[in-house]
C-alpha cells in the first residue's frame, strides 16, 4: 500500500450532446477535495434528483480512501449556447394526433401554442436522470482516482520529509549518548563534595560510623536518577520504526495513526530527557529534539 496525504483536490468534466437539435446538451462537473481528519468522514453535494447515487459513490470512493474528510460535489448544467431548436416532424405529427384526439372528446380544450410544444419537445426527448447515470459513475471513478493519486504525491513528498528529520534526530541522540556518563559522574562528584562541605560544618562525633558508606549510596542513586542513557535507547528505537514505517513500497494500512503514536512517544522521551538533563548541552539537544519531534508532528497529522 502506497503512503498517502489525506489532502488533496481533483475535478474532471465531461458532456453529453443530445441527439434531437430541440433539445439542449448537458454538462457534468465532477470536483472531489479532502483534508486531513482522524477517520473517514465522506460527504456529498448532489442534486436532488441524484441522491440515490450517493450509496454507489461511497463505494468507490471507500475502495481507494481510508482516512480523511471527503467531500465530492456533482453540477448539471444544459449548454447555454444551443439555442431553441426545430422539433422533429414525426414528434409534431404525433402532437398533432394526440390534441385531435382531445379536442375531439373535449371541443372546448385550448390548441397547443408554440412555447408548449416546444417545452412537450424538450420534455419528450430530455436526458433523464438513468441515462447520466453512467456517465456520472464513470466521472466519480475519474476524479477518485486523481485524487488518490494526488494524495499519494504530496504523500511520498511528507515521507522524505519525516524521514530526513528522523535523520536528524538520530544525529542528536549520536550527539547525546556520549555526554550521559560524564554528566552521571559529574552528578555523582557534585553530590559527594556537598556531602564534605556539609561533614565540615557539622559535629563528627555526633555522626553514625556508617555515614560514609551512605553517603556514596545516596551518591549513586542521585546519579542512577539523571542517567537519561534509557531514554536515548527508547527514543533510538522508536526511530528506527518510524523509518521503517517509512520505507517506499512497504507502507502498512494504517501507517498515519502508527506513526502519530511513536511521535507521541518520542516527545515523551524528549521531555524525559530535559528533564533529567544535568548539563547544558544536554538540555540544547532535547530542546532541539522537541522542535523536530513537533515539526515532525505536524506532517504526520496529514498522512492517512
Amino acid at each position: 500500500m502506497s503512503l498517502q496525504s489525506m489532502t488533496g483536490y481533483a475535478s474532471a468534466q465531461s458532456h453529453i450532446g443530445s441527439e434531437t437539435p430541440a433539445v439542449p446538451g448537458v454538462r457534468l462537473g465532477l470536483e472531489i477535495r479532502s483534508v486531513n481528519s482522524r477517520y473517514l468522514d465522506v460527504s456529498f453535494r448532489l442534486p436532488d434528483e441524484f441522491r440515490q447515487l450517493e450509496p454507489g459513490l461511497r463505494d468507490l470512493i471507500n475502495k481507494q480512501i481510508k482516512r480523511g474528510k471527503v467531500e465530492l460535489r456533482l453540477s448539471v448544467e444544459t449548454d447555454n449556447d444551443s439555442g431553441i431548436g426545430t422539433p422533429d416532424t414525426a414528434l409534431l405529427k404525433n402532437l398533432v394526433n394526440v390534441q385531435n384526439h382531445v379536442r375531439m372528446w373535449l371541443p372546448e380544450a385550448p390548441v397547443l401554442s408554440v412555447s408548449e410544444v416546444i417545452r412537450l419537445s424538450s420534455q419528450a426527448h430530455a436526458t433523464s436522470t438513468a441515462d447520466m447515470t453512467p456517465h456520472i459513475v464513470s466521472l466519480a471513478s475519474e476524479v477518485v482516482g486523481q485524487l488518490s493519486k494526488a494524495r499519494q504525491r504530496e504523500g511520498m513528498k511528507l515521507a522524505d520529509d519525516l524521514r530526513g528529520r528522523a535523520t536528524q534526530l538520530h544525529a542528536l541522540a549520536e550527539q547525546a549518548l556520549p555526554l550521559v556518563p560524564l554528566a552521571v559522574d559529574a552528578q555523582k562528584q557534585k553530590f559527594l563534595e556537598r556531602w564534605r562541605e556539609a561533614l565540615a560544618l557539622a559535629d563528627t562525633q555526633a555522626l553514625p560510623e556508617n555515614v560514609h558508606e551512605r553517603a556514596l549510596a545516596e551518591a549513586a542513586s542521585f546519579a542512577i536518577r539523571s542517567d537519561v542513557a534509557e531514554e536515548i535507547t527508547r527514543l533510538t528505537a522508536h526511530l528506527h520504526e518510524i523509518t521503517r514505517l517509512l520505507t517506499p513500497q512497504k507502507h502498512p494500512e494504517g501507517v498515519g495513526k502508527r506513526l502519530d503514536f511513536l511521535i507521541q512517544e518520542l516527545h515523551r522521551e524528549a521531555n524525559t530527557l530535559g528533564s533529567k538533563s544535568s548539563t547544558i548541552e544536554l538540555t540544547r539537544i532535547s530542546l532541539d529534539m522537541k522542535v523536530l519531534i513537533e515539526q515532525m508532528r505536524e506532517q504526520v497529522q496529514n498522512l492517512e
